[in-house]
């Protein structure tokens, strides 16, 4: 797997990773612990398989990385219940260099690569914070990516947030957020083409635990919808 910025917005030079290989290791959860072996380092996360079935989910976190995400482990709960009859695989990434932009991007397109070759065929992406930009930037770069959910976003990373279109955009915010004000998910909306959408949680803060409940259940929701999502027949006869 290779990925070039080509001069993309926020994005210096050209940038590559490519995957040597991967190392697993089962949980007694049924999860497996996950190590990708690629050009720039080691990538590590943990996946929750859900066989047979061809949509994942991706999940990131903020500036310091991490695996449970948001809202007292809003990532490791979605995995697990999604994992189920006709769900999906998530994969919770653990960045290789937290913080740095382009380096956090190549992490979740070798993420995506990753589960490419194990079958997926449809991907979300769902990042917090600093990671809600990182999962946009990420998303405009795959074309296997169909779906992104930002929750508590920063602005930057997100200034060519239009490209992600026709993939579905989820933005998710609290409006009591002091470290990146509401009016971050605002102006991306603004920006950003459809299919979108913007959920705002009356006196929640950045980490969203007020809302956790609500947060989930949306966010479980609108990942089956747009990664079950099927294709339109092409045929011109077509009903």
């Amino acid at each position: 797997m290779a990925a070039h910025s080509n001069g993309a917005d926020d994005l210096s030079g050209d940038l590559e990773l490519s995957i040597l290989g991967v190392a697993g290791k089962e949980r007694p959860d049924g999860a497996i612990d996950v190590s990708i072996n690629s050009s720039r380092g080691e990538i590590t996360g943990i996946m929750h398989p859900c066989e047979g079935q061809p949509g994942a989910a991706i999940y990131v976190g903020g500036a310091l990385g991490g695996l449970d995400g948001p809202a007292d482990g809003l990532y490791p709960k979605l995995a697990q219940e999604l994992r189920g009859p006709g769900g999906m695989t998530g994969l919770r990434l653990h960045y290789r260099k937290p913080n740095q932009f382009e380096e956090c991007v190549l992490d979740v397109l070798g993420g995506v690569s990753f589960l490419k070759g194990i079958g997926a065929q449809r991907i979300a992406l769902v990042g917090h914070s600093f990671g809600a930009a990182v999962a946009i930037k990420a998303g405009e770069l795959s074309e296997l990516v169909v779906a992104v959910a930002a929750l508590s976003p920063q602005v930057y990373g997100t200034r060519t947030v239009e490209r992600l279109a026709p993939r579905s955009l989820l933005l998710a915010h609290g409006t009591a957020d002091k470290l990146l004000d509401v009016q971050a998910s605002r102006d991306i909306y603004s920006r950003a083409g459809e299919p979108k959408r913007l959920e705002l949680f009356e006196g929640a803060g950045h980490s969203l635990r007020s809302c956790a409940e609500e947060l989930f259940e949306l966010v479980q929701g609108w990942l089956m919808e747009a990664v079950s999502a099927k294709e339109q027949p092409e045929d011109d006869d077509a009903l």
